[in-house]
């Protein structure tokens, strides 16, 4: 002991002992109903938590700051704390006052981080709550991620930084668990080193041959084979590292973690970090899950199926086999029409897999196995309503959620039908349940009967009518006589406190009695305890069973969902072909679908050898994002088993989908909207193949109008020629539209609007061949652009047109002639990138031009420029 540390307290050289060890937790330190914090962890609470700072006289010499909260209400607090990403240290009291000297044993129980969540009151029921680890092992990646609250464990090992953001952002972990390795630090994106939750955690947890003991002995194994890692290190630390923190955290040995699943990311459809953003599967662009995909989709029955659909949502899956399984139960479920049925059973079902959890670390609640018994008794009625199926998958599913009866009726007669939150003052057990309990019990309802008896017989006795035997929680039993009788005091009364006009005695027989019941009441809360600690020891003997049927009925619960949300929503079954190339007939969108009080304008879809990459043209905000959006939606709805929005949908194999539509500025690494939108397209030309589903949207308007046309136009071509994938090319750049003449597979489609008395209809309808116009000046008087702004810029407008028709011809004229064929269809684009091809716009141009008549055409302006234009073309060559 320091010093510094002999002038505290003997109770405040216990915190600062306990402090000293947990120094980046706020400590919870239990002081009878109180948790109180001190020093700099209670400014840190009462600033967080809105509590007041206030002092307990001096410890050192100095006034100390201290801040509590009560126990019984520190769900709350420690809720608040979680979502502002705090760990809290918990600090509870094992020493038994009565018999401690000096201060009460103390010790930390538990550690409540935001990725080590079992708490029911502290999680979000329809969101997964993951520990994410990241190790780098001799350049690769190692990944690992663990659901406490349900038990699931999984992890991969990834070639690159790319693969690793993309990872991050399907699992988006609540906490980020890194070792203390610098080259791991500068290997990361900022993408994850800038994600809040994260942890650096010391380096030797992770240590591969101390990792993969602990991952053995945590099995039962002598090997690591069966999970697929076994010669994978990067794997094993990150793996064997978060098994360590989420021990310690919990101090538990986490029973409930059965298996470890090592999976690749190749085994489903491949989305990067920005796609997933982009596509708000199941959060938006504004961080929220309002309208998104999933918010349309889940109406699961219980909360477990409501996180696996999210998850099928973010991983779906390439094996056409496992999806068409999933695709013969939902058309199976919808031929019976027994989805409300199975929903209605479901319903009874709740949380079971992370009340299992809860199980599994003795810390369920009465309610839980209430809840969980209400659950077993339901499992009879599921089995029924799915034996009339004749699909594998439900075939197997059925198989999987057995039936427990056993353990269904010993819940049923162990808690009673509404029990308390907590065991911790009893009243859980039912009566009848176990004989000693009701026994101790019986003597406390039959003391009542012994008092009133007593009273008589002492009245009778001492003769003062007004005698009264009474309990308090401080004083026990008492006779409580008024001071006018003292002088009738019996000898054997024995003065137990005194009032201002009372005196309460005790004797012989009420001690007798007092000790008697007392101790019953002891005894009763001692047996009901463990009588419920019992209950906890005989369902963890069924753990596993009971897990691998909490992970059935949650697929059953998805499955039942797509079901209903394909007949709700007018969907239909995808076709998943070996044969490349993609068709659907009448898309749609479904966010903007369900969203709009407009009717959908669905479209069509198609790609094959001579559609591999579209050139969609047409004015802002005519359709072309929701079009491109669909496509991918549509796709990935089909690869995760899911009815689509569509009259009929043909897939291909698709290994990926990228998406770049829209761009930011990225502050927090000092990148402009044109470096982030780069950035993004040079991951899609690295990573595409062509079986990729590309959406790109704008590329190359963050710059000038040169630089950009001629990135787009390479960007395309690239596209065209090499990757050859499915790619849906939106852009501004109506000379791209010239690419579907060089490339037999590139193609032109637009979405129209209509124009009348200067105002606009999108029509939103998909067809063949290029735009008429962009529709710009129209979309801005749209937005509420005043109009003389608007008038002025089509002044402007007409200006540069001329300007450039002008130099367009001037250059043509005074290039060299090689033939009248070449001279005829030569290009000014084509030119900009030094090729010397014909540009066929100018031909056709000249054409349109020579049949125009002047006089017959207003405004006065318009056919001034018609004329001037005309005389160029007419100049001598």
């Amino acid at each position: 002991m320091t010093e510094k540390q002999t002038k505290h307290t003997p109770m405040m050289q216990q915190y600062l002992a306990i402090k000293a060890e947990h120094p980046d937790h706020l400590l919870f330190y239990r002081m009878g109903d109180f948790y109180e914090l001190f020093y700099d962890d209670a400014k840190k609470a009462a600033d967080l938590l809105d509590i007041t700072l206030t002092a307990r006289g001096k410890s050192g010499g100095q006034p100390i700051p201290m801040a509590g909260i009560p126990h019984h209400s520190a769900d709350g607090y420690l809720a608040k704390l979680v979502k502002l990403g705090k760990s809290v240290a918990i600090c509870e009291q094992i020493g038994d006052p009565n018999t401690s000297k000096g201060p009460v044993e103390r010790k930390v129980v538990r550690i409540i981080t935001p990725g080590t969540l079992v708490e029911e009151s502290l999680l979000e029921d329809h969101q997964e709550n993951l520990l994410v680890s990241i190790t780098l092992h001799n350049d690769h990646f190692g990944l690992a991620a663990l659901d406490v609250a349900s038990g699931r464990f999984e992890a991969t090992e990834l070639e690159n930084a790319t693969q690793v953001g993309a990872e991050i952002e399907r699992l988006k972990p609540s906490e980020l668990l890194l070792p203390d390795d610098d080259l791991l630090m500068q290997a990361l994106p900022e993408s994850v080193l800038s994600r809040s939750g994260r942890v650096r955690y010391p380096g030797w947890h992770f240590e591969v041959q101390s990792a993969r003991k602990r991952l053995c002995d945590h099995f039962g194994t002598q090997d690591l084979v069966a999970f697929g890692c076994e010669q994978k290190p990067a794997v094993i630390e990150a793996a064997g590292g978060i098994l360590h923190y989420a021990r310690s955290m919990l101090q538990n040995a986490l029973e409930h973690i059965q298996s470890l699943h090592t999976y690749q990311t190749d085994e489903s459809l491949v989305l990067d970090a920005i796609s997933r953003r982009n596509l708000e599967i199941d959060t938006n662009l504004s961080g929220g899950q309002n309208n998104t995909l999933a918010a349309i989709l889940d109406h699961a029955a219980t909360a477990m199926g409501s996180r696996l659909l999210k998850r099928w949502l973010n991983q779906p899956l390439r094996n056409r086999d496992k999806i068409n399984a999933r695709l013969d139960a939902v058309e199976e479920i919808i031929a019976l029409q027994n989805d409300e049925l199975l929903r209605q059973s479901l319903k009874q079902i709740g949380d079971m897999e992370r009340i299992l959890s809860r199980v599994a670390l003795y810390s369920a609640r009465p309610r839980d196995l209430l809840q969980l018994g209400r659950a077993l008794n339901t499992l009879p009625e599921l089995h029924t309503l799915l034996e009339n199926h004749q699909v594998q998958k439900l075939q197997t599913l059925a198989q999987q959620i057995n039936r427990y009866p056993e353990l269904a009726e010993e819940l049923d007669r162990a808690i009673i039908d509404n029990p308390p939150v907590l065991i911790r003052d009893g009243g859980v057990i039912a009566e009848g349940y176990d004989a000693e309990l009701d026994e101790l019990r019986n003597l406390k309802h039959e003391a009542g009967d012994y008092l009133l008896q007593l009273e008589q017989r002492e009245r009778e006795r001492t003769g003062i009518q007004t005698l009264k035997v009474g309990y308090n929680r401080v004083h026990g039993y008492y006779i409580e006589i008024s001071k006018i009788h003292s002088d009738e005091i019996p000898a054997d009364y024995v003065r137990r406190q005194t009032l201002k006009a009372q005196e309460r005695y005790i004797i012989p027989e009420l001690k007798t009695f007092e000790d008697k019941i007392l101790s019953a009441g002891e005894k009763a809360l001692a047996r009901e305890k463990w009588l419920y600690q019992q209950l906890l020891e005989t369902l963890n003997q069924s753990l596993h069973p009971l897990q691998k049927t909490a992970q059935a009925l949650a697929e059953l619960d998805v499955l039942t969902n797509l079901a209903t949300q394909a007949m709700a929503l007018n969907l239909t079954r995808p076709v998943l072909s070996e044969e490349p190339g993609m068709r659907i007939s009448q898309g749609r969108h479904l966010t903007v679908e369900a969203l709009s009080s407009d009717p959908f304008i669905p479209n069509d879809t198609e790609f094959n050898e001579r559609r591999q990459l579209q050139i969609i043209t047409g004015p802002n905000m005519g359709g072309k994002s929701t079009y491109m959006r669909q496509t991918a939606l549509i796709a990935l709805l089909a690869y995760m088993g899911s009815f689509v929005p569509a009259d009929s949908a043909t897939l291909g194999p698709i290994d990926r989908i990228f998406t770049r539509i829209g761009a930011s500025d990225d502050l927090t690494s000092g990148r402009s909207t044109f470096m982030v939108e780069m950035t993004e397209t040079a991951n899609i030309l690295h990573h595409a193949s062509e079986q990729s589903l590309i959406l790109m949207d704008e590329v190359g308007r963050g710059t000038s109008t040169f630089d950009g046309l001629a990135l787009a136009w390479a960007i395309a071509e690239q596209m065209a020629a090499h990757i050859k994938g499915y790619c849906l090319f939106a852009t501004h750049y109506f000379e791209l539209t010239a690419l579907a003449e060089q490339f037999n597979n590139t193609v032109n489609v637009h979405l129209d609007a209509m124009e009348h008395d200067d105002k606009i209809v999108f029509l939103h309808q998909v067809q063949e061949g290029p735009a008429s116009q962009s529709y710009g000046l129209q979309v801005a008087a749209l937005a509420g652009v005043p109009q003389a702004v608007i008038q002025r810029a089509k002044e402007h407008l007409i200006e540069l047109e001329n300007q450039s028709l002008q130099t367009a011809s001037q250059d043509r004229l005074n290039r060299p002639v090689q033939n009248k064929a070449s001279n005829a269809t030569a290009a000014v684009q084509f030119d900009l990138f030094g090729s010397g091809e014909p540009d066929p716009k100018l031909l056709a141009l000249k054409e349109a031009v020579e049949a125009l008549k002047p006089d017959e055409t207003t405004p006065k302006q318009a056919l001034e420029t018609l004329y001037a234009l005309k005389q160029l073309l007419d100049a001598p060559k």
